[in-house]
């Protein structure tokens, strides 16, 4: 059974957190109780249900135990008993669930940036189905796909593209994506048949706004320079793409897509922000590692997490052994979701299982 003074204190948080938000808080502090009050509802509503059906429970229990009852009305009430516990059960992992630490980020628009990797241009071909294949997988959950910056392969695909998902949950859904990703297949040029492997590395980055980062605009380096690339004349004569140099980290960001000087600024501004909440998300997951021992999405991105081989038509995750027999509805986003369920489902059996008493 849960604990009932924690449950309480939940609740009471969330009636809190209600009454402070009608009181017309400054902005930064509206912000944050918006989040906590939307991470709250649910949990809320699932603790209320969870109670009622504990007293429903004591309801139907104290007409068994009437002697007064008779026969029929007490077949009633211990079928109603019987499914009333299974009701409590279920309500009651769900909770567990949902009682989880939680990412502060996990509501958070993202930052994705698909990058080739070894493998020269099979690699940049690959970067480009991988890209394509979250800009569906974003569709089906009615997300939206905003390119910030690309560079091509030169025979297609991406050396780098980065554009920013926003949706509800996207960080919850595409936080363990990040890692390397590695494909094998046939390339069209090889006219032995031979199987070449290739990857592609994926980051994750939650996007940031300026309430969670600061930045000091002593400490940026701001260049602006002409275009490169398509574009026809416009490149040639407008210093439109910024690049901008964030100093104590030593983090550099460019972007030139824009034909606005001022739109391409706020564009690496808001990729800057970015970097440096996942920096700072990196650090203090460092210093907590030994107390998250074992947890999926460590954020360790030279490892290796999914292969996708072409001939066989599979693609493996091996960090919880899962291999679907569906490479083509994963690369069309379809069967992604499959992995990203099963990912966050593992990562739920990690907590729990770290939280149970020793």
């Amino acid at each position: 059974m849960l604990p009932g003074n924690r449950l309480d204190a939940i609740t009471a948080r969330f009636a809190l957190a209600e009454a402070e938000l009608s009181a017309n808080p400054d902005r930064n502090t509206f912000v944050k109780l918006s989040r906590e009050y939307a991470e709250l509802k649910p949990v809320v509503d699932a603790v209320k249900a969870y109670q009622q059906a504990q007293v429903d429970l004591g309801g139907v229990q104290a007409l068994i135990d009437d002697p007064a009852t008779d026969a029929d009305m007490a077949k009633v009430a211990r079928d109603e008993k019987n499914a009333l516990e299974g009701r409590i059960a279920t309500l009651e992992n769900e909770l567990r669930v949902a009682l989880l630490p939680k990412d502060a980020a996990d509501e958070r628009d993202v930052i994705l940036e698909v990058r080739a990797g070894t493998g020269g241009d099979e690699a940049s071909l690959f970067a480009g189905d991988l890209f394509r294949m979250y800009e569906r997988y974003a569709v089906l959950q009615g997300w939206k796909v905003e390119v910030i910056s690309a560079s091509e392969g030169s025979v297609g695909g991406y050396k780098e593209v980065v554009a920013a998902v926003r949706g509800r949950g996207v960080f919850a859904k595409l936080k363990f994506e990040s890692g390397v990703h590695r494909v094998q297949r046939v390339p069209d040029t090889e006219t032995s048949g031979r199987i070449h492997t290739s990857a592609a590395t994926v980051a994750v980055l939650p996007e940031a706004g300026e309430v969670d980062v600061e930045i000091n605009d002593a400490d940026l380096r701001i260049d602006v320079f002409r275009a490169s690339g398509a574009g026809g004349q416009h490149v040639n004569k407008t210093e439109s793409a910024v690049r901008i140099t964030h100093m104590p980290s030593g983090i550099v960001v460019g972007v030139q897509d824009e034909r606005s000087q001022h739109k391409n600024k706020a564009r690496a501004m808001e990729l800057l922000r970015a970097k440096l909440y996942d920096m700072e998300r990196t650090r203090l997951d460092n210093e907590r590692a030994a107390e998250r021992r074992g947890l999926v999405g460590s954020g360790d991105r030279s490892q290796r997490i999914r292969t996708y081989n072409y001939p066989q038509g599979r693609v493996t995750d091996h960090r919880i052994n899962l291999t679907l027999h569906k490479l083509p509805q994963v690369l069309e986003g379809e069967a992604l979701g499959e992995f990203v369920d099963a990912l966050v489902a593992h990562h739920q059996a990690e907590l729990l299982a770290a939280d149970e008493p020793a």
